[in-house]
C-alpha cells in the first residue's frame, strides 16, 4: 500500500475492533454470558417502554436494541458499555415524530449515524471532557423529569393528548382522567412502580422490572381488566433491512432534528462509557471509537424499524455490577433479547401500556441521583444556576438548546471567575534597589518610581479593569509593570497594555516592563505594545534590572544627580531626552 492510502486508512483502522477484543471476550465468557443474560431481563421492558413512547410502538424499541445493541457493543470503543433506546433519545423523537411521522425519526437517525462516524473519523470524542458536571447532572434531572411526564397518558389509561410539550400533554391527560377515571390503569402503573423502587432497595440483584410487568400482565388477563389497554401485536422476527423509508425531499427539513439526535447519542454515549471506568479499575474507553460504534448502531438501526439508539447508563451499571469483563456480555445481551423477538412475541404483545408506563416511571425516579444534585448545588452559587437552567430548559424547550444553554452559562461564570483571580498590586520596590544610595536619593526613588504586579491573565475579560487603575497613576515620574506573574496575554490584553503606556506617556511617564514571557511576547509585539515603549530596551528581564534603568531615566530627566564616571547602565536610554 503506497503511502497517501496508507495515511488515509490508518485512522479509520484505528477505529475497528482489534484481535485485543477478541482475546478478550475469551477470557471470562461464563461471567460475560451470565451477565448478557442479567441485562437482558433489565431490558426488555425497557425497550418496550422507550419503543411505545418514542411513537413507532414496541417492536422498534426492541429491534435498535437487538441491532443496535449488537453493533455498538462490536465497533464501540467501551468492553462494558450496553447500548439501546434511551429515555433521553425519546425526549428527542417525540417532537420529530409529531413533525415528521415515524419515517422522519428513522431519516433523523441515519443521519444522525453518519454524523458520529464523521465525529469520530475527525477525533472529536476527546471534547466530552469539557462538558461541566453541572450541565450533565442539569440535563439528567430534566430528562428524568420529561420522561416522568410523557407516561402520565399512560399511567392514567387515556388515549395520548396531541402535542409535543410534555407539560402541556401532561395537563391534557390529567384532565381527561379527571372527566373519565381509569383507576386499573393507574393501580397497574403505580403498583409496577412501587415494586421496582421497593424491590431496588430490598434485593438490588434482582430484576423486579420484569417481575412486576409479568404480575401486571398474569393480572390484566386473569381478572379479565378491560381498562388494562396491552401493548399490541409484535412481528414474530425482525423485518427485513429496507431503505423504503427515506424520502430525499424531506432530507432538508430533518437535518437540524438530526443534528440534535446525533449530539445527545455523543453526549449521553460518552458519559456513560465514563461512568462505567468509573466502576472499574484499569478500564479506559475509546471516545473516538465509541462514537464510531454508535454511528454504525444508527446507520443500522433505521434499516430494521429501529429508533436512534446511544449508551445506557442503567444497563451499563447493571452490567458492569453482575461481573462482565468484555464485550461479550453486551453481545449476550442482544441475543437474548433477539430470541425474545423471534420466540415471545405473542407473549410480549400482552403486556400492557400502564405496565410499561410504571417501569418508565421507576426509571425517571432512579435517575435522579438527589445526594449529588444537593452536592451539586451547595458547591457554589454558579453550579446552582447552570444545574437549574440546564434542567428548566430541558423541561421547557430541548435537550439540545439546554445543553447549549448550560455550555454558554457556565462558560461565561467560568470566564467571570477567571477574572477576578487577576490583580493589579502596587509593590514596595525599595527591596530591590540596585547598588549603595543615601537616604536622600532612596527617598526620591520611592518618591518617584512606582511598580505594580500583575498577577493572572490579562485577558479580554479582565484588561479593561487594569486600564482603569493605571490610569489614575498620579505624581510619579516612572511606572514599572512586573509581568513575571502574567499567566497568558491575548490580543485584548495587548491592546489594553498599548493603551495604557500611551496614556502614560502623554502624561510625560515612562513605562517600564519587566518579566516578559517569551511566550506572551509575541502577543504584545503583534499590536504594537512594545513598540509604545521606546525605546525597546525598557523591556527588562527581572526588576532590579528596570529599577537599574529607572533610576538611569530619572539621571537623565535630571530628577537624580548623576556622578561623574557613572557606568552605560546609569546614564538615560538612548533616545530619550533629560527633562
Amino acid at each position: 500500500m503506497s503511502a497517501a492510502p496508507r495515511r488515509v486508512w490508518a485512522p479509520v483502522r484505528s477505529l475497528l475492533p482489534a484481535r485485543s477484543d477478541l482475546s478478550a471476550m475469551a477470557s471470562a465468557p461464563r461471567r460475560d454470558l451470565l451477565a448478557g443474560l442479567t441485562v437482558a431481563v433489565v431490558a426488555l421492558p425497557l425497550a418496550l417502554g422507550f419503543g411505545v413512547s418514542s411513537g413507532l410502538g414496541a417492536e422498534a424499541g426492541l429491534a435498535t436494541a437487538v441491532v443496535a445493541g449488537a453493533l455498538a457493543a462490536l465497533f464501540g470503543g467501551s468492553d462494558l458499555q450496553v447500548s439501546g433506546p434511551t429515555g433521553a433519545m425519546t425526549v428527542v423523537l417525540v417532537p420529530i415524530v409529531a413533525a415528521h411521522g415515524p419515517s422522519g425519526v428513522l431519516t433523523a437517525g441515519l443521519l444522525a449515524g453518519l454524523m458520529l462516524v464523521a465525529l469520530a473519523l475527525a477525533r472529536a470524542g476527546r471534547w466530552m471532557r469539557y462538558v461541566p458536571a453541572p450541565v450533565v447532572e442539569g440535563f439528567t434531572l430534566g430528562i428524568a423529569c420529561v420522561i416522568a411526564l410523557q407516561q402520565v397518558p399512560g399511567a392514567l389509561g387515556v388515549p395520548a393528548p396531541e402535542g409535543d410539550r410534555v407539560l402541556v400533554t401532561a395537563w391534557r391527560a390529567a384532565r381527561e382522567f379527571a372527566a373519565h377515571p381509569n383507576w386499573t390503569a393507574l393501580a397497574l402503573a403505580l403498583g409496577v412502580a412501587a415494586a421496582m423502587l421497593l424491590g431496588a432497595r430490598w434485593r438490588p440483584a434482582v430484576p423486579f422490572s420484569v417481575l412486576a410487568v409479568i404480575a401486571a400482565t398474569a393480572a390484566a388477563g386473569l381478572l379479565g381488566l378491560e381498562d388494562a389497554t396491552p401493548i399490541g401485536d409484535l412481528p414474530p422476527g425482525l423485518p427485513a433491512p429496507s431503505l423504503g423509508f427515506l424520502d430525499l425531499s424531506a432530507l432538508p427539513s430533518l437535518l437540524a432534528p438530526a443534528v440534535a439526535v446525533a449530539a445527545l447519542a455523543a453526549l449521553e454515549s460518552l458519559l456513560s462509557a465514563s461512568v462505567a471506568d468509573g466502576m472499574t479499575v484499569g478500564q479506559r474507553h475509546d471516545p473516538d471509537r465509541e462514537l464510531f460504534g454508535q454511528g454504525l448502531a444508527n446507520i443500522a438501526a433505521p434499516l430494521f424499524g429501529g429508533v436512534p439508539a446511544t449508551g445506557a447508563i442503567a444497563r451499563t451499571a447493571v452490567n458492569v455490577r453482575t461481573g462482565a469483563r468484555s464485550r461479550l456480555a453486551a453481545l449476550a445481551h442482544a441475543a437474548v433479547l433477539a430470541a425474545v423477538v423471534f420466540a415471545a412475541a405473542p407473549l410480549v404483545s400482552r403486556i400492557p401500556l400502564a405496565a410499561l408506563a410504571g417501569v418508565l416511571l421507576a426509571t425517571a425516579v432512579r435517575m435522579v441521583e438527589v445526594g449529588s444534585l444537593r452536592a451539586m448545588a451547595r458547591a457554589t452559587r454558579s453550579d446552582a444556576v447552570v444545574l437549574a437552567l440546564t434542567a428548566v430548559t430541558t423541561l421547557v424547550l430541548d435537550l439540545v438548546y439546554a445543553v447549549i444553554a448550560g455550555l454558554t452559562v457556565a462558560g461565561a461564570l467560568a470566564l467571570r471567575a477567571v477574572a477576578r483571580q487577576a490583580r493589579l498590586d502596587q509593590v514596595d520596590v525599595t527591596p530591590d534597589l540596585p547598588g549603595e544610595h543615601g537616604d536622600e536619593e532612596r527617598a526620591l526613588l520611592a518618591e518617584h518610581i512606582v511598580a505594580y504586579r500583575i498577577d493572572g491573565p490579562l485577558f479580554f475579560a479582565a484588561a479593561h479593569r487594569f486600564l482603569l487603575e493605571l490610569s489614575e497613576v498620579a505624581d510619579v515620574r516612572v511606572v514599572i509593570l512586573r509581568m513575571s506573574r502574567v499567566t497568558t496575554v491575548d490580543a485584548t490584553g495587548a491592546l489594553v497594555l498599548r493603551d495604557v503606556v500611551e496614556k502614560l506617556r502623554r502624561r510625560g511617564i515612562a513605562v517600564l516592563v519587566s518579566g516578559v514571557r517569551p511566550g506572551q511576547r509575541q502577543a504584545l509585539e503583534s499590536v504594537g505594545a512594545l513598540d509604545a515603549i521606546p525605546p525597546r530596551d525598557r523591556v527588562y528581564a527581572g526588576t532590579p534590572e528596570a529599577i537599574r534603568g529607572a533610576r538611569a531615566y530619572l539621571r537623565g530627566a535630571g530628577v537624580l544627580p548623576a556622578p561623574a564616571g557613572a557606568p552605560a547602565g546609569e546614564r538615560a536610554p538612548a533616545g530619550e531626552p533629560a527633562r
